[in-house]
């Protein structure tokens, strides 16, 4: 298990991402997934209010109801770490006071739960002044609706702006980062967010940890599985810089028995800071690879030769 920042919340050193239920994975497939995530070992899932509004036929919360279902049908609440975020949610857009205490309301009642374990500030709202994002969080920690706090695709400036505003008025301060980064999207987190997730102790917990399925290696050409739901996040990173890091994935995995996927996961739980990566089944059968990350540590040649293959240097830059 890994520790979550300061706070006391212990997690499997994977986040089962929920942004596949409701979607991808329909009502059947998702609570067979959330199944067999939970009989491997996993405790850790992540979610938001948001998922998946943006599938036709659907309103927005479907994934938390659908984790709420399994919760209740299953007696699993207890056992989980429950994440999930606000800011995005048709009826709850941004991170104004009222609407954080309203959407915090509506997603307990879809989670079947009172209260949420990690509760995120998915992404900011520049029509809402800090402080009052900052102290309606606070209320909502203080209300034990949220157990803790974490941001979400955050500009380096804004997380230390809200760090400071925790600490001047004595609220609630994050306990986690929720970043993009994996090993085809590196410079943004490691240039400006790593240091301060390490300054101020926040637990990082990446999305498109797989890079929307590319590094799972299914994606060897900027055509294949074109019908996929996620075809087009995949393509843009198959490149020849892209392509070796793959190859590089490949052949480590092989060392440690483990798939491409897994030795992606596993060179991220080697970073500084991260606690848990994020990643999503559309199938059951995915689970155990995201899984195995447990228990595949890469030695730091491994790291070291990733690092190398993954590199990239900015026009005009260096490295």
């Amino acid at each position: 298990m890994a520790r979550i920042g300061d706070s006391d919340l212990d997690v499997f050193p994977l986040s089962l991402g929920g942004n596949v239920f409701g979607w991808t994975a329909d009502r059947d497939t998702s609570l067979a997934i959330l199944d067999a995530h939970a009989a491997g070992g996993g405790n850790f899932i992540d979610t938001s209010d948001s998922y998946m509004a943006s599938v036709p036929g659907n309103s927005g919360g479907e994934s938390e109801t659908i984790i709420g279902e399994w919760f209740t049908s299953r007696g699993s609440r207890d056992a989980t770490v429950i994440a999930t975020k606000v800011s995005r949610h048709p009826r709850f857009r941004g991170l104004a006071g009222d609407t954080i205490r309203g959407a915090v309301d509506a997603s307990l009642a879809r989670l079947q739960t009172d209260r949420i374990d990690l509760y995120y500030a998915h992404f900011e709202d520049p029509d809402t002044p800090l402080e009052e994002t900052a102290a309606a969080f606070d209320e909502v920690v203080r209300a034990g609706k949220a157990r803790y706090i974490g941001l979400s695709n955050f500009a380096p400036t804004n997380i230390e702006a809200y760090v400071a505003i925790c600490a001047a008025n004595g609220y609630a301060r994050p306990v986690a980062l929720q970043p993009h980064y994996n090993l085809v999207h590196r410079n943004d987190f490691e240039d400006t967010l790593a240091p301060i997730a390490e300054r101020e102790h926040l637990g990082v917990v990446p999305y498109y940890a797989l890079a929307s399925g590319f590094l799972t290696g299914k994606y060897r050409s900027k055509n294949d599985h074109a019908e996929g739901a996620r075809a087009k996040g995949a393509a843009q990173y198959v490149s020849t810089q892209g392509l070796a890091v793959v190859d590089a994935l490949e052949e480590i995995g092989r060392a440690h028995d483990a798939s491409i996927a897994t030795a992606a996961l596993a060179w991220l739980l080697a970073k500084p800071t991260v606690v848990a990566p994020i990643a999503s089944a559309s199938r059951v059968e995915q689970v155990a690879d995201l899984l195995a990350v447990a228990r595949v540590q890469l030695t730091p040649d491994e790291v070291a030769r990733l690092d190398a293959v993954s590199a990239w240097t900015p026009p005009g830059g260096s490295a």
